[in-house]
């Protein structure tokens, strides 16, 4: 029997499924995924949280990267494999969709029952406040105050930013809070930030709920993905994962389907 038609059969077979989502399912996309096919990074690891914080000079360099590349990851559209999973929700078999991306994909595609485990880049959150407002508008700001930034190009990164190595951002302007005057961040959790404890709750009750678990695109090489496995284990209930490459759970998943999540996927369209 073939990868597919297990993968096949192992969706058919089970009721309510937890599905778990990173990077991978979203490359088809145009966004670049972090880690190569042995789980390892393919690039300088994302800022963490601490150094956000920490240093208006680091704050510079993420908002000069993001606004050059904030221009394609806005456009971005779902694929096919974020249409499949919108699929499987319809069809009464998705108990819950986890995603670790930030690019709200899944919504766009038709999936409501979603959790963005990590947040969404299509928001930005003021640290002072607490006020949300659109990355659109945010975008709009870093282009008036730095109007010679808007034309530079660079290759897109994954986390909606974009490589500018060997440049000075020293001159880059941030604007504040508009309502408080407060730092401003993306509204997504950055490495070495806590995943915020509801969503997280939330998440182990419909794993509760689910009798088996589907991974699509992620290594799981982040705890805050891999912990939902371990469950899922710890419970009895069998995982299949479709990812190009190792992922951290390759010794504990009933199945494991190594293709492009669109074409792993793919008997679930019409």
């Amino acid at each position: 029997m073939s990868e597919s038609t297990r993968l096949q059969a192992f969706i058919h077979h089970h009721r309510r499924l937890f599905v778990l989502t990173g990077a991978g399912c979203s490359t088809n996309s145009g966004i670049p995924d972090y880690r190569d096919a042995d789980g390892q990074w393919k690039r300088a690891q994302p800022v963490t949280f601490q150094a956000f914080m920490g240093s208006a000079a680091t704050r510079q360099r993420y908002w000069a990267r993001s606004l050059i590349g904030w221009r394609v990851f806005g456009r971005v559209k779902p694929n096919p494999a974020h249409s499949a999973l919108a699929r499987l929700e319809s069809l009464g078999k998705s108990e819950l969709l986890l995603t670790q991306n930030v690019d709200r994909l899944h919504q766009a595609a038709g999936s409501t029952g979603v959790i963005d485990l990590h947040g969404r880049l299509d928001q930005v959150r003021c640290l002072g406040c607490e006020r949300t407002s659109p990355r659109e508008a945010m975008q709009d700001a870093l282009a008036r105050l730095n109007p010679g930034w808007a034309a530079l190009d660079a290759r897109t990164a994954p986390d909606g930013d974009a490589d500018l190595d060997g440049t000075d951002f020293s001159g880059f302007r941030v604007p504040p809070c508009p309502s408080c005057g407060g730092l401003l961040k993306p509204d997504v959790v950055f490495f070495g930030e806590t995943v915020p404890k509801g969503r997280v709750e939330a998440a182990f009750q419909a794993l509760d709920r689910a009798d088996a678990m589907l991974v699509v695109g992620s290594s799981l090489m982040v705890y805050s993905g891999f912990r939902f496995v371990q469950a899922a284990v710890r419970a009895g209930k069998p995982v299949a994962a479709v990812n190009l490459g190792r992922t951290r759970a390759d010794d504990v998943v009933a199945l494991k389907v190594e293709q492009p999540c669109e074409d792993a996927l793919a008997f679930l369209l019409p």
